[in-house]
């Protein structure tokens, strides 16, 4: 049963989206605050966080970028309809989704599924008598993606992608050369069929460039006025 910790200020709002998510199956945890919520990830070892960017004292993009430090657990934000730089912020931070305020608790949900959907948090393991099948791993010169524990390396050094970034980044590596518009890797990247903006989109690949390039790579280039590749990568690059 996938975990949920719902952090927001506001008490209604908690006890909707908790309602919500507990009457499809999932284990809610709550907080009321962002020095609250960091507590309780600790403490609860949740599979997801739903987490509100405007909150007193801390606010969620201070939240993610905390938790961003040491842990890569999925993150759907919770954001007013007129501050969308924070949503990009919250992005460029390491969010997997965001919701606009007001919202539909069923939308809500769904995106919760998704993104656990895409991380693979849903997925079942293998029987503990059973040997465990072998991953499946795409390989690209010295990127390699593990397409079933979603863990990217560079050179054998991991790379704490998002899973709306892996998905990005396995559409990219699956057909290196190939340009992607940015409504390609929209559709690949979520898979409920919804519309975000370019602006988030070059959100997302500016951070996996950012990541790529700590790690000693720099694969991802821009073909101005299409959309984004995959370029040549060789073995030790």
């Amino acid at each position: 049963m996938p975990k949920v910790l719902v952090v927001d200020d506001d008490r209604h709002i908690r006890d909707v989206v908790a309602f919500a998510l507990r009457k499809e199956g999932f284990a809610v945890a709550e907080a009321t605050d962002g020095a609250a919520a960091l507590a309780a990830a600790a403490r609860e070892n949740p599979d997801l966080l739903v987490l509100d960017i405007l909150m007193p004292e801390m606010d969620g993009t201070e939240v993610c970028r905390r938790l961003r430090a040491t842990s890569p657990v999925p993150i759907i934000f919770l954001s007013s309809k007129d501050d969308e730089v924070d949503r990009v912020v919250g992005l460029e931070l390491g969010g997997d989704d965001y919701v606009t305020k007001p919202f539909s608790p069923r939308e809500l949900v769904a995106r919760v599924k998704a993104v656990l959907r895409r991380r693979g948090s849903a997925a079942a393991t293998a029987s503990a008598d059973e040997d465990p099948p072998p991953h499946r791993v795409l390989r690209r010169g010295a990127l390699a993606l593990d397409l079933d524990a979603h863990v990217a390396t560079w050179n054998d050094a991991t790379i704490d992608l998002t899973a709306t970034e892996f998905a990005m980044l396995r559409a990219l590596a699956e057909r290196p050369g190939k340009v992607f518009s940015r409504d390609n890797l929209m559709e690949r990247a979520y898979d409920d069929r919804r519309y975000v903006s370019d602006r988030t989109i070059d959100s997302h690949v500016r951070r996996i460039r950012a990541k790529l390039a700590v790690a000693g790579g720099a694969p991802i280039e821009t073909v101005h006025g299409v959309g984004y590749k995959l370029a040549p990568v060789t073995p030790g690059a």
